[in-house]
């Protein structure tokens, strides 16, 4: 899926009211936040609609408060982070589209900033219902979406929205969409792909996607067991998904078909309990004993996945190797970060596990590109349309 959408800069913001969508589903901790990347994320957008004149009024969610207001759930914490940022005050009103709200946007002045309470203490957003997004949007003339980790659901502020507004893109989507975007329809070759994580019925689509483009695939995480058990090797008690060996199979079948070199891991760290202190040792793939689960790859797959990563031109790596939150299962994912850090190829971390542990690492100033999303930058390498992006004006 390849988008060319109309950004920020092709349309004439000054003097206007701008509906800004952010992603501010920051993680909270006692009320504190303890990383604010993704509000750091949306400032050059934000920066721009205050210097060009436009009277911005922000948007976001934060968590599942399920449709009802829970001062848990509240964006106050954001609104004092922006506030700190941007050297000048943003103010929190009380709700989305109440009437002390809509006060509140139609007093706002160019070059002042608003930010709306958390978009999902209404249960109609979720729900993409067209009067709520119509409320919405009727304080605004313009509508920015910027929100690239909430850009795979079709919700009110999403891009219910942008039925009722001139709909742009901001940086940071723009920026999403060209670095995926290119990786995915012209990379720099060779094209390596790592896929982690827990599960295979997570990751199909992306799979059967990318057999098509890369020219490596590498797999590990937990679902490399069901790949271990589609060629016959006893598991353990590691996790494995039984009622898609078949398809295991299929993949494999495929990428050999299409001359796709498709890399499982040699050796495992295995342990006795899903424990983070539990006994482990180091096993090769074929020899995982009974009652043993596998944690993490080993240190003869961590060497053949880094030679792997070595000389490839673009990287897009989805999913961890291991427990990578656990010490003792975390240096499959370490030894992956460092070898994409060291590759000196066009590399794109796809959001969630992975993006942690890169930051946690200290990799990511090494990388070309760490998304913000995790659910939408695996739909977008699936080749999903994305709703809060389909909704936008192209470019001509």
């Amino acid at each position: 899926m390849t988008y060319n959408k109309k950004n920020i800069e092709d349309i004439n913001v000054s003097g206007k009211k701008v509906l800004v969508r952010c992603d501010f589903n920051v993680p909270l901790k006692d009320g504190v936040i303890t990383s604010d990347k993704r509000i750091v994320e949306a400032i050059p957008t934000i920066k721009y609609l205050l210097d060009q004149g436009a009277a911005v009024i922000l948007c976001s969610h934060m968590g599942k408060p399920k449709g009802e207001v829970n001062p848990k759930y509240t964006l106050a914490p954001v609104a004092a982070r922006l506030t700190e940022i941007l050297g000048q005050e943003v103010k929190l009103a009380p709700d989305t589209i109440g009437p002390e709200t809509k006060a509140m946007a139609a007093a706002l002045e160019c070059g002042q900033a608003l930010l709306l309470e958390n978009t999902r203490f209404d249960k109609r957003e979720e729900k993409n219902d067209p009067e709520f997004a119509k409320e919405l949007a009727s304080m605004a003339e313009i509508f920015v979406n910027d929100a690239f980790g909430a850009a795979h659901r079709a919700h009110a502020s999403t891009a219910g929205a942008a039925d009722y507004l001139p709909a742009v893109c901001g940086y940071l989507i723009q920026k999403e969409i060209g670095v995926m975007g290119k990786a995915l329809s012209d990379p720099a070759r060779p094209f390596v792909s790592i896929l982690g994580g827990a599960k295979v019925s997570d990751k199909i689509g992306v799979i059967n996607n990318l057999i098509e483009k890369v020219d490596t695939l590498i797999i590990g995480g937990g679902m490399a067991y069901t790949f271990f058990a589609a060629q016959g090797y006893s598991v353990g008690t590691s996790l494995c998904e039984h009622d898609k060996i078949d398809l295991a199979k299929e993949m494999m079948a495929k990428a050999e078909a299409k001359g796709v070199k498709f890399l499982l891991p040699i050796d495992n760290r295995v342990g006795k309990a899903y424990d983070e202190n539990t006994e482990y040792m180091d096993v090769d793939s074929d020899n995982i004993p009974d009652g043993w689960m596998g944690l993490d790859i080993g240190a003869n797959t961590q060497k053949l996945f880094a030679e792997a990563i070595k000389g490839a031109g673009t990287v897009v790596w989805n999913g961890p190797m291991g427990v990578s939150e656990w010490t003792n299962f975390a240096a499959g994912t370490n030894a992956v970060a460092n070898a994409v850090a060291e590759s000196g190829a066009i590399s794109i971390i796809g959001g969630g596990d992975s993006a942690a542990a890169v930051e946690k690492l200290g990799y990511a100033d090494k990388m070309t590109h760490i998304s913000t999303g995790g659910g939408a930058s695996l739909e977008f390498l699936e080749g999903l349309e994305l709703p809060g992006i389909a909704c936008l004006m192209d470019k001509e």
